[in-house]
């Protein structure tokens, strides 16, 4: 590789490392919401080429230069193009150098690369409450965890938004080799010598003036998309905590089933026994035994079904509290869930609940921020209409354009402003007006849709609550009548009087377990509606830092 290619490597492998900043800043969101938890940053550093700024073998001695740093005048004789493309490269590197310095101002990322574990299988084990599996759901659950990525993402479209505010810092290099051939000569009496090879590097600073009300508008726009992504991911959390809620209902429901379809087998089982002995005593006939042991067989199916709903009710709790489930296990789920199916009061009355979720409900607000976005948008389209300013100020070098010394170089600073202002852009902004204003429109009417909508869901929910309400009420005391009954008619059918007949008992027993399963499902259905209630009205908002 030659020495001009040597330098135009450095200069790529420079903007390299600047877009690679870019790209880690814009990945973490601008500003480290999340820590440790960025699936997008990057791991390690970046590997560059190691500069060797000390000339090689016999090219020292190929330039001189005064005291200060002004170019001396060209000496033919004793340069020659390789040492003046060393020297140049020399001068392209340190500038290099320098831009590098700059961007060590911009924060490093802040990811955590370590992969997280996904073997939960001792967490599994120990007793869990219904407030644990919240707490882990919010920690490992795939929709909360692909909500914080879309929260830092929109953190990352904040900082591009608030971009046209602050000033941008530009650095630019050339290099470039030409053929003898393409030399021109002017007609001037005094030969005058145009370089064959050149070079120019800067650096620019430039700050937006006017814009045309862009400005403000940005600002605006980055703190609704901020407060809209905050939001959504509120929505996100509320949807998980009601999701969890009622996977941990029903899988303490499915357990209570086992218990109850346990207990309606076992008093089979000791009715055939006790059928069985009275047959052997000649007290009854054989059709008695026929009847309890079918009566037993019917039993055993809910039984089988009652388990596998545990089964399938723990791997769906498991599943939204982002547990991995080891393959080996399969029968018994080690899931062991501490809490209890309760009927917890809740007072709330209808015009309150539907109050109350205008106020909290997320979904409300992110279609809020979105309309005013909308609006905002409208700003931006009209502001074509009107000029842009800019001021910029910089620092220039190059070499001297009329010597063939690529050695002998001027610098020096720049500043100045630039107005630009499109007098017809062939109806593009009035295209952009129009649709920004129809875009506004179906946002406004989106949200009104949505109030009506969450007002329905309101009463929806309000409704089933109280349904739920009103049939666990009326089940209070419907398990002590079914056990006093059996009891009663075991009795008469052991005395042998009048009322105690087999089917007297086994109508007792069947009576005795649908008592207890409509029981439990009234208890999960009182604490399921509550749940979608308190949904429904925004109480299970957990609110972020924003």
């Amino acid at each position: 590789m030659d020495k001009t290619s040597v330098g135009l490597v450095h200069l790529d492998r420079a903007g390299d490392i600047d877009g690679q900043r870019g790209r880690d800043h814009d990945a973490r969101g601008g500003n480290g919401l999340w820590p440790g938890r960025n699936p997008n940053s990057l791991c390690g550093s970046i590997d560059g080429d190691s500069v060797d700024t000390t000339p090689g073998r016999s090219h020292s001695a190929n330039r001189a230069a005064d005291p200060a740093g002004k170019a001396s005048a060209p000496t033919h004789s004793h340069t020659n193009l390789n040492g003046n493309l060393l020297m140049t490269n020399q001068m392209i590197i340190r500038a290099i150098l320098f831009l590098f310095s700059l961007l060590l101002i911009v924060p490093a990322p802040s990811g955590n690369c370590a992969e997280a574990s996904t073997n939960n299988r001792p967490l599994l084990t120990r007793p869990l409450s219904l407030p644990e599996a919240i707490d882990l759901a919010l920690q490992q659950n795939a929709n909360v965890l692909k909500g914080r990525a879309d929260l830092e993402a929109a953190y990352g479209l904040v900082l591009q938004t608030r971009a046209i505010v602050l000033p941008s810092v530009r650095s630019t290099g050339n290099l470039q080799a030409a053929d003898p051939g393409l030399r021109e000569q002017f007609p001037t009496p005094l030969p005058v010598n145009l370089p064959d090879n050149t070079w120019f590097v800067d650096i620019r600073v430039t700050q937006s003036l006017y814009e045309g009300g862009r400005m403000k508008s940005a600002l605006r726009e980055a703190k609704l998309t901020k407060e809209q992504a905050v939001s959504q991911f509120e929505s996100v959390i509320a949807d998980t905590v009601l999701d969890v809620q009622l996977a941990y209902y029903d899988a303490l429901l499915a357990q209570q089933q086992i218990l109850v379809q346990e207990a309606s087998v076992n008093l089979l089982t000791n009715q055939l026994v006790n059928t069985r002995a009275r047959f052997e005593a000649g007290t009854v006939r054989p059709f008695n035994v026929l009847r309890a042991e079918v009566e037993l067989a019917n039993a055993q199916p809910r039984l089988i079904r009652a388990r596998n709903a545990s089964r399938i009710a723990k791997n769906n709790l498991a599943t939204l509290l982002g547990f991995d489930i080891p393959k080996d296990v399969w029968d018994d789920i080690p899931l062991n869930l501490s809490d209890k199916l309760e009927a917890r009061p809740m007072a709330i009355e209808l015009p309150s609940a539907i109050g109350q979720a205008l106020d909290r409900r997320p979904e409300l607000m992110v279609l809020t921020k979105a309309e005013r976005l909308r609006r905002e948008q409208i700003h931006d389209s009209r502001a074509g209409y009107k000029p842009s300013l800019r001021a910029y100020g910089g620092y220039q070098a190059r070499n001297f354009s009329f010597s063939d010394d690529i050695a002998q170089e001027v610098h020096g600073w720049t500043t100045g402003l630039q107005l630009s202002w499109d007098l017809f852009d062939g109806l593009a902004t009035q295209g952009r007006i129009q649709q920004a204003t129809a875009l506004h429109d179906r946002a406004r009417v989106e949200l009104i849709d949505a109030k009506r909508r969450i007002e329905q869901e309101v009463r929806t929910a309000y409704s089933t609550f109280m349904e739920a309400r009103e049939v666990l009420e009326s089940q209070r005391k419907v398990v002590e009548q079914a056990e006093e009954a059996l009891r009663q008619v075991t009795e008469l059918n052991k005395a042998g009087a009048e009322g105690g007949t087999q089917l007297d008992v086994l109508s007792s027993q069947t009576a005795l377990t649908d008592a207890r399963t409509t029981q439990i499902q009234a208890l999960r259905d009182y604490d399921a509606a509550r749940a979608r209630l308190e949904r429904a009205i925004g109480q299970n908002v957990r609110k972020q830092k924003e």
